[in-house]
């Protein structure tokens, strides 16, 4: 029996808890920090995912068999470096593996040398060059912040103007912080947008199912970027023409570019693909389970995650057949009105009691903590209220259905996640 510590505190980390909590070999679950809804499958920890001393020490204090580490944050920081150097068993991409989330100029330039299909680009970390560069560039452009920015650090731009007042924003302003010191400009691609998740061991690499999010906050795709409104899985547009391209051209290329590199990568590689007229092409990677992603695919998983995460670590993963139910899953992220620029907390949540022992719907919590006794609201992403179907249509149709089961003061939400599906 193992005792497991989760690092994070979103929807993502309930989903990963909610996983390790079905496999038969996990004993006792920690997360640190954690959230109300996780503190009712685990022992939630007052250490924030940046205390790196703190979750070694805690970590050694309490014997822990296993850590998982759900946030990007830390991962790009090195956590998993320090919990290795302590002798602890840890999942997820040492510190130069996650480089391949944590500087979007260093996956471009490791894309174009080893010929991973993504869009033509240049990097910059001089303003008036980025500027001059514009002046000769093909409308629209898209801007991205090199480090993380909490996946909004990408602009966008229909128009010159739009896209000088973007490299002011990003490398002048410093909208995005330290973020901003280097900057991304490649060209507007259109397509499709696909969101694959895989596990890898440093040479093997299982994808797991398919997903799509939605980035804006708003019905129709309007407003600003988020950190996802709500996705879907398994995506109908990720043919099986698509699954042999990408693992021919992408999947085993990433993996294989990142060893070359001296850089072994064990952990959950998101990769970020458009499908445009071209084929398939990496719009970004991500060095770790996406969110909300996450909370439509782990429940469709069958294998059992502490096999699966040890398989990775141990280089295993050869081994294992990675298996998913035959069915759909709809996430709809309940926010606070005014997300993602300002909005109120501190609201009691009423009717979580609704998801108890409900065969296949879920409410994951993203931005919550305990008041007393009472579940308030504590961010601008609060609630993940997933369902299954046999279909896309029958789980969407559920999701929404249990979005009125919780009633909060300012509850928004888009009411139109997986729209595309009626396409199909």
């Amino acid at each position: 029996m193992m005792k497991i510590l989760i690092v994070g505190s979103g929807g993502r980390e309930h989903a990963i808890a909610a996983a390790v909590a079905k496999s038969p070999r996990a004993d006792k679950i920690y997360c640190a920090p954690g959230n109300a809804g996780i503190g009712q499958i685990a022992e939630c920890v007052p250490i924030g995912a940046m205390e790196f001393d703190k979750l070694v020490a805690f970590a050694k204090e309490k014997a822990i068999d296993l850590t998982i580490v759900g946030m990007d944050d830390p991962l790009v920081g090195g956590l998993v470096d320090e919990m290795e150097a302590a002798g602890l068993r840890v999942f997820g991409p040492r510190k130069n593996a996650a480089i391949l989330e944590g500087s979007k100029a260093f996956s471009k330039d490791l894309m174009k040398k080893y010929n991973i299909p993504t869009a033509a680009y240049e990097n910059f970390d001089d303003p008036q060059k980025a500027l001059a560069y514009l002046e000769t560039a093909k409308m629209p452009v898209v801007l991205k912040a090199d480090g993380l920015a909490l996946g909004k650090g990408v602009l966008i731009c229909e128009t010159l103007e739009e896209a000088k007042e973007g490299v002011r924003t990003i490398m002048e302003d410093k909208k995005f912080g330290a973020a901003g010191n280097r900057m991304v400009i490649e060209e507007f691609m259109t397509g499709r947008e696909v969101s694959v998740l895989s596990f890898v061991d440093g040479r093997t690499i299982k994808i797991m199912s398919s997903a799509q999010d939605h980035k804006r906050a708003l019905d129709g795709d309007q407003g600003l970027n988020t950190g996802g409104m709500g996705t879907f899985s398994p995506s109908p547009f990720y043919t099986d023409e698509v699954d042999a391209f990408c693992h021919k051209y992408i999947y085993q290329a990433t993996v294989d570019a990142m060893a070359a590199e001296g850089r072994p990568f064990k952990g959950v590689i998101f990769f970020g693909l458009m499908l445009t007229e071209d084929g398939p092409k990496v719009l970004e990677y991500n060095a770790r389970f996406g969110d909300p992603e996450a909370q439509v695919v782990l429940p469709r998983m069958k294998n059992d995650m502490i096999d699966v995460v040890e398989a990775c670590i141990d280089g295993n993963l050869d081994r294992m057949e990675l298996s998913f139910e035959d069915n759909a899953a709809v996430c709809v992220i309940l926010a606070s009105e005014g997300y993602p620029v300002s909005y109120e907390k501190g609201f009691a949540i009423e009717g979580l009691e609704n998801f108890e022992n409900k065969e296949g719907y879920y409410c994951f919590h993203a931005g919550t903590s305990l008041n007393n006794d009472t579940i308030v609201t504590n961010g601008g992403r609060v609630l993940g209220v997933t369902a299954k179907g046999v279909t896309l249509k029958e789980a969407r149709a559920n999701a929404y259905a249990a979005t009125d089961w919780i009633h909060f003061d300012n509850k928004y939400m888009r009411h139109d996640i997986g729209k595309a599906i009626d396409e199909v």
